[in-house]
C-alpha cells in the first residue's frame, strides 16, 4: 500500500466498532490504527515522536493507548502518514475527540492511581474477565462494608471521607454487572479469603451472603479452590481481559502494592490462560459453590 492510496483500500477503521469501554478502548483502538498507518508509510516511531515533539517512549505509550491524544498531534501524524482523504482524517480525529472525552470515574481522580484508572476502563470495556483471587474477594463482589475493610487495611492513614469515597468507587464499579450487556465474569476464590474476618466476623457474614447473591447472577461465575485441592497460583491474584474489538488484544493484570503490570505479549497470554485454566479444573465446580460459602457461614 502506498501513501497515496484512498481510505477505502486501507484497513477498516476502528470507528465501526462497538466501543463499550468509552475512552480507554477508544484510545487503543486510535492508537493501533495509527502505528499501522506508520508502519504502511514506511515511518518509524523515532520519526513520528520527532514530528509531535514527543519522547520516543511517549510515540510507544500512544500507540498502545497508554495516554491520551492531542487533536493536533493526530492531525500532524495523519498528515506525515499520507492520509489526505477528509473523510478518513475527520473520522480519525473524532475518535481523538471521543477518546478524551471525561468518563464517570474521573471525580475520584485523586484517590486513583493513573495504572489503576486503566484498568477500569478496561474493565468496562471487556466482555469477559477471568479472575483468581488469594486474599480477598474481587472488587466486583464486595460489600460496601467488606470495601471499607480493605480500603482500611491498604490506606491506614486515610481520612473517614477518603474511605468512605474509595467504597463509592468500588460500588460505582459494580454496576457493570447488572447492566444489559454485562460482561461474563468467572471468578476462581481461594478458601482462604473467604475465611479470613477482614473487619470482623459480621463483615465476613454479610460479605459471603452477598457472594451467594451475586454467584446467582447469569453474568457472574464463582468457583472455589478450597484448602484439600491443588495450590495457589506462583505469582499470585491476576485478571485477564478480553474484548469484543478486533484491535484490543486481550491483557492480564496484576496488581501490585503501588502499581500494576498490564500483560499482552501472546507468550504470557498463554502462560496465564492455562493457569486460569488449571485452577478451574482445580476449584470445585460452580454447582457446589453454595454449599461451600453455606458451610463456611455455619461455622462463623
Amino acid at each position: 500500500m502506498t501513501m497515496a492510496q484512498s481510505a477505502a483500500d486501507r484497513p477498516v477503521s476502528p470507528l465501526s466498532a462497538s466501543s463499550r469501554g468509552g475512552p480507554t478502548v477508544l484510545r487503543v483502538q486510535l492508537g493501533a490504527q495509527l502505528r499501522r498507518l506508520r508502519e504502511t508509510a514506511g515511518i518509524s516511531r523515532e520519526e513520528a515522536a520527532y514530528a509531535i515533539r514527543a519522547s520516543v517512549s511517549k510515540m510507544c505509550r500512544l500507540e498502545l493507548g497508554r495516554v491520551g491524544f492531542k487533536e493536533r498531534d493526530v492531525a500532524d501524524l495523519l498528515t506525515m502518514y499520507g492520509v489526505v482523504d477528509d473523510a478518513e482524517r475527520a473520522g480519525l480525529l473524532s475518535l481523538a475527540q471521543r477518546a478524551n472525552e471525561p468518563q464517570w470515574w474521573q471525580p475520584y481522580g485523586d484517590i486513583m492511581p493513573s495504572w489503576f484508572e486503566q484498568y477500569v476502563g478496561l474493565e468496562e470495556a471487556a466482555v469477559r474477565l477471568r479472575t483468581y483471587a488469594t486474599q480477598f474477594v474481587p472488587g466486583l463482589l464486595q460489600t460496601a462494608d467488606y470495601a471499607r475493610a480493605v480500603a482500611r487495611m491498604r490506606h491506614p492513614h486515610a481520612s473517614r471521607e477518603e474511605l468512605e469515597r474509595r467504597v463509592g468507587l468500588e460500588m460505582a464499579r459494580q454496576r457493570l454487572l447488572t447492566r444489559p450487556d454485562a460482561p461474563k465474569l468467572w471468578t476462581v476464590i481461594d478458601e482462604a479469603a473467604l475465611r479470613r474476618r477482614l473487619g470482623g466476623a459480621a463483615v465476613l457474614r454479610g460479605q459471603l451472603e452477598h457472594l451467594l447473591e451475586v454467584s446467582a447472577l447469569p453474568s457472574v461465575t464463582v468457583q472455589i479452590l478450597p484448602f484439600d485441592r491443588g495450590v495457589s497460583a506462583p505469582g499470585g491474584p491476576f485478571t485477564i481481559l478480553r474484548f469484543q474489538e478486533p484491535d484490543v488484544p486481550d491483557v492480564v493484570y496484576l496488581e501490585q502494592l503501588d502499581n500494576a503490570a498490564y500483560l499482552e505479549r501472546r507468550a504470557d497470554l498463554d502462560t496465564y490462560g492455562r493457569t486460569m485454566d488449571t485452577l478451574c479444573a482445580q476449584a470445585c465446580v460452580p454447582g457446589e459453590t453454595a454449599a461451600l460459602i453455606e458451610g463456611i457461614l455455619a461455622e462463623l
